[in-house]
Order: C-alpha cells, then sequence, then structure tokens
C-alpha cells in the first residue's frame, strides 16, 4: 500500500505536468487575429454596395476606387477584393502549426489529429456546399467555394507540416510547377475556338494569346475536369461551364498558398518571441517578384479566378507583406488598442462568414421593416445602399462583439 507522501509526491507531479503543459500553451498571435479580422470585414463588407454607389456617382473618383476593390478584376490583375481568398487561405496555414501544437500539448495522439483534420476538412466542403445551396431547388455542388477549396487541400497541409522545412519548400515547388506543367501540356484553344460556347461573351477582351492561351477562360485543362467531375452529381441540368472561370481544381495551387502561411506559422513559432517581420518582408518580395516575371514573360498569368501558379506566388507574396505590417505595427511598435474591433471579428472568423451569408436579407428586410426606406436616404438616394450596408456591418460587429464578450466561438 502506497505511502501518503507518496501519493502526495504523485499529485504534485501531475500538478506540476498540467502547469507545464498550461506554460507551453501557445498564445494568440493579435497580429494574425487582426489581419483575419480585416479579411473577414472586406468580405462583409460587400453589403455596403460601393459599385451601386459609384454608378449613381460616375463622376466621382472615390467611389470608383473604392467599388473596383471591392469587386473581383475581370481576369488578370488584382483588387483589394481579390486578396480576401487567399488571405483567409494564407492565414488557415499560419494557424495551423499553432492548432497543432496545443494539441499535442493536451496529449492527443498523431492518429487523433489525423482523425480530427479529415473531419474537419469534411465539414468545410460540406459546409462550402450548404451555403452555396440556400438558393437551389437541390444541392448544388460546386467545389470552387473558400470553405470547399480549403476543405480539400487542408488534410494535406496538416500532413505536411509534420514536415522538415524543406520538404514543404519542395512539395510546395513540386505542386505548383507540376499543376503549371499540366496547363501546358493541355491543348490551348486554336483561332477558330467557339467561346461564346462556353460563356465568354463576344466583346471579351481579357484573352491572352500565344503560349499563356492556356490559361484562357473556359478553355483550359480545369473546365475540361469540371465538365467531366460536376456531372458525376444531380444537377438541375447539365453543367458546361462556371460564369465567373473558377474552378474545381484550383484547390492544388490553393493548397500552395496554404502552404506558404504554414510556413509562416512556423516561423513565427520557432522565432518566438522574436517577431521574423524582416523575413516576412523579405520572402514577401521575392514571391511578388516571382509572380509578376512569370506573369509578363508568359509564362504563366496571373489570374485568380483559376489560381494560377504564379497568383500563388503573386498573391502569397501580399499576404506576408499584410502579416509583416500586422506584426510590425502590433507587436514591435505595440499599437494594439486600434486593432481590437479587428480582433473581435478575426477571432470567430467562421461565425463572420456565417453571418454574412444567411443573416444579410433578414436583417436588411428587418431595417425596411421597422425603420423603413427613407432614413437611409437622408444623404441622398445614391448613397442609401451604403448607408444601408454601414447599419448592416454594425449590426454584424456588434453580434460579434456580444459573442466575443461570451466567449462563444465557432469553431469546426
Amino acid at each position: 500500500m502506497p505511502s501518503i507522501s507518496g501519493v502526495e509526491s504523485k499529485e504534485a507531479l501531475q500538478a506540476e505536468r498540467v502547469r507545464s503543459v498550461t506554460v507551453a500553451a501557445p498564445v494568440r498571435n493579435v497580429a494574425v487575429d487582426a489581419y483575419r479580422g480585416l479579411v473577414m470585414l472586406l468580405m462583409m463588407g460587400e453589403v455596403m454596395s460601393f459599385a451601386r454607389v459609384a454608378q449613381a456617382y460616375p463622376h466621382s473618383l472615390f467611389w470608383r476606387i473604392l467599388a473596383y476593390n471591392q469587386t473581383h478584376v475581370e481576369w488578370a490583375g488584382l483588387g483589394l477584393h481579390d486578396m480576401i481568398q487567399p488571405s483567409f487561405t494564407f492565414l488557415v496555414g499560419v494557424a495551423l502549426p499553432y492548432s497543432i501544437h496545443s494539441r499535442l500539448s493536451k496529449g492527443q495522439s498523431f492518429e487523433k489529429l489525423l482523425a480530427h483534420t479529415i473531419w474537419r476538412s469534411f465539414l468545410l466542403i460540406a459546409l462550402g456546399i450548404f451555403l452555396r445551396s440556400i438558393e437551389s431547388n437541390q444541392t448544388y455542388f460546386t467545389f470552387e467555394d473558400t470553405l470547399t477549396q480549403i476543405g480539400l487541400g487542408y488534410t494535406a497541409a496538416f500532413l505536411l507540416a509534420f514536415c522538415k522545412p524543406k520538404w514543404q519548400w519542395v512539395a510546395l515547388a513540386v505542386i505548383l510547377f507540376g499543376y503549371w506543367l499540366a496547363w501546358a501540356l493541355y491543348p490551348a484553344p486554336g483561332p477558330n475556338f467557339d467561346y461564346a460556347a462556353v460563356g465568354v461573351p463576344t466583346d471579351w477582351h481579357h484573352n491572352f494569346t500565344g503560349f499563356a492561351s492556356h490559361w484562357n477562360k473556359n478553355s483550359n485543362l480545369g473546365q475540361a475536369v469540371d465538365v467531366w467531375f460536376l456531372n458525376l452529381f444531380p444537377r438541375t441540368s447539365r453543367f458546361l461551364y462556371n460564369d465567373g472561370g473558377y474552378l474545381t481544381l484550383s484547390f492544388i495551387p490553393t493548397l500552395g498558398t496554404m502552404l506558404l502561411g504554414l510556413l509562416a506559422g512556423e516561423w513565427f513559432r520557432s522565432s518566438a518571441p522574436r517577431i521574423p517581420v524582416k523575413r516576412f518582408w523579405i520572402v514577401g518580395a521575392a514571391l511578388v517578384a516571382a509572380g509578376l516575371l512569370l506573369h509578363f514573360t508568359g509564362v504563366c498569368p496571373i489570374v485568380k479566378r483559376i489560381w494560377t501558379p504564379s497568383w500563388t506566388l503573386f498573391s502569397g507574396g501580399i499576404c506576408f507583406f499584410f502579416l509583416a505590417a500586422f506584426s510590425w505595427v502590433i507587436d514591435l511598435r505595440g499599437y494594439r488598442r486600434w486593432a481590437f474591433p479587428l480582433v473581435v471579428v478575426g477571432m470567430n472568423s467562421i461565425a463572420a462568414y456565417l453571418i454574412a451569408h444567411l443573416w444579410e436579407n433578414f436583417i436588411i428586410s428587418s431595417l425596411h421593416i421597422h425603420l423603413g426606406f427613407q432614413v437611409f436616404r437622408i444623404f441622398g438616394t445614391g448613397r442609401e445602399p451604403f448607408l444601408l450596408g454601414v447599419t448592416v456591418m454594425l449590426i454584424y460587429w456588434f453580434i460579434l462583439f456580444w459573442m466575443y464578450r461570451k466567449k462563444l466561438n465557432v469553431r469546426i
């Protein structure tokens, strides 16, 4: 029979282990939360309808600039709105080392972590399909949505998180080069290609010529795969093309964006308590330069809608710039209070995503029922969509603030 002192020593040892786990638990990265909050606010901010206001004031440069950066570019290039999805994806990768370390510190096995990751991937894919099906008569099977794209690559990113950094870089290179090569080998559309049959209007001026034409809208490898793959699912009519040119296969280079975020997250953890801001700037500049080089040489154009490998590099570099800027201001300069509104949103990003997709119409209709229409026209009918959108955004934020105060976080 063990002695009382022996029991006490075991209890003390167990308490010490609990304390060590608590100390080892990762502290939330405020800069990352603030960056994620900005991304979610940009996504939710579509409700402010800058494009509609710009139409009402066609001679206003101010509203034209806002409208441009709240819409996706037609094909090549980017606006601020085009950075929402790569930033969200990049930040998923940044958070991955923190999540793995937290679960390992709680004694979870690799097998349990893998099972949870596979389940999370499935939920992300299912949630993306659900949100895309809200206004459909049946389940609308589509896989180009932000959540489904992340879900399709998330398990692979998890497995690569257990590899050494050099192998992560090798994986990134293989993914991007292999994807580029597959598209380059697929036959490019010829001069007599019927673009109208795949939803490309006759006045479309964004098609590339020469080698870069392998990445023209709805006439590429990804389009061919989707015509086969998406028609395996029940549909109201046969899938012919995506109006925006978006593709299922984009999840492969999207995984590359997630890997860049994974590397950034590991640099955060390995450098602690230092913040590797200089490394972020350098890597960001190198990635942007590489993407631009591929674009302007015609090797691989920068197109967000089909997530070309050059877009992965270019947008990934900009993500590093954002991360460096937030880290410099918040962590190095110590200016944190201004970021609180962003952190409130960034700490509950899935809830913010769901609120924006599920509650927008309900909130707008409720505002019109109880306040009428005239109150939103006090600055003129042209600015009505903007004032209504600002009101909706404030409601979104206060809902998330209430959840923040109650510590109600939606996680998958």
